[in-house]
């Protein structure tokens, strides 16, 4: 049987994956100047759209990059990519680079098209993480100032999760300041007495989808909840610490810097925001959640 090749969408035109090629000028590749979006999706359905598009157009905003489509346009564009990927869970990737001018220049180009490519492609298997729980370290936050944007120079998040992996650990959760920001491709909880703690916004971290959500499950749960200052010290004396994120969705962090976290395996909490955050996707597949 024949396996058709990936499809993606490049500049106004569908092609396969392995035929997109960009210019070798383009910003995005040279500068890392371009923003990117990851979308999951559920049933065929992409989850929390409008939020996700929402946080897309903020991006472009912060970095002066033009909005190459309006809502209806991605809208038409994910739809095309998860139906040709059959449908299903998927994670749909969008980036848009300030374009391809015909020199290499720090300053803005004043003529160029920005640079569209999206594709999909299977959601990752997490569901071993989410079962057993993870080991993380803590690191210093070495990245740049506005993690706010959400935007492709991400080599200090990569140097960040290899050090992880290098460890024996799947995260590094970041210090800056001996204040907790988030993790190199996370979002962070923390349990503490039965309230659930997660870093303020306004100390220059990404405003994760999943984390809105989260806070609104715990909300609707009766739940206490904090969004402030998490000072590095309140990481050892956790009785749970969670990764949120879009493709991760939540999962339990069992083990910090070599040593347990609570009991060393998910606990209760998670249990139960594990629980209701499945009952919101399978309702949100079917409809029955905005």
């Amino acid at each position: 049987m024949t396996v058709e090749p990936p499809l993606c969408y490049l500049n106004g035109e569908y092609m396969a994956l392995e035929s997109a090629r960009i210019s070798p000028l383009d910003r995005g590749f040279l500068f890392g100047d371009a923003v990117y979006e990851v979308i999951p999706v559920y049933g065929g359905v992409p989850f929390r759209l409008d939020t996700h598009l929402g946080r897309l157009t903020a991006s472009l905003t912060a970095t002066r990059i033009p909005a190459p489509l309006d809502a209806a346009g991605w809208r038409a564009v994910i739809d095309r990519l998860v139906e040709a990927e059959g449908g299903g869970d998927q994670t749909v990737y969008l980036q848009v680079s300030r374009g391809a001018p015909p020199n290499r220049d720090h300053a803005f180009p004043q003529e160029a098209e920005p640079t569209v490519f999206a594709m999909a492609s299977p959601l990752p298997d997490t569901s071993a993480l989410r079962e057993h729980g993870v080991a993380v370290t803590t690191a210093d936050d070495i990245r740049w100032q506005r993690c706010d944007i959400k935007s492709v120079a991400l080599l200090a998040n990569v140097l960040l999760r290899q050090d992880a992996l290098d460890r024996g650990a799947q995260e590094s959760v970041l210090v800056r300041d001996d204040r907790v920001t988030e993790g190199s491709a996370s979002n962070i909880f923390l349990v503490r007495g039965g309230v659930l703690i997660t870093p303020e916004l306004e100390g220059g971290i990404l405003s994760g989808v999943t984390r809105d959500l989260i806070l609104e499950l715990a909300r609707a749960g009766n739940r206490p909840v904090e969004c402030r200052r998490v000072d590095a010290e309140e990481l050892t004396g956790a009785d749970e610490i969670w990764l949120t994120s879009s493709t991760k969705e939540v999962i339990p962090v069992t083990r910090l810097d070599g040593r347990p976290v609570g009991g060393g395996t998910p606990g209760p909490y998670y249990r139960d925001m594990r629980a209701w955050f499945d009952e919101y996707k399978a309702d949100y597949a079917e409809g029955r959640s905005a």
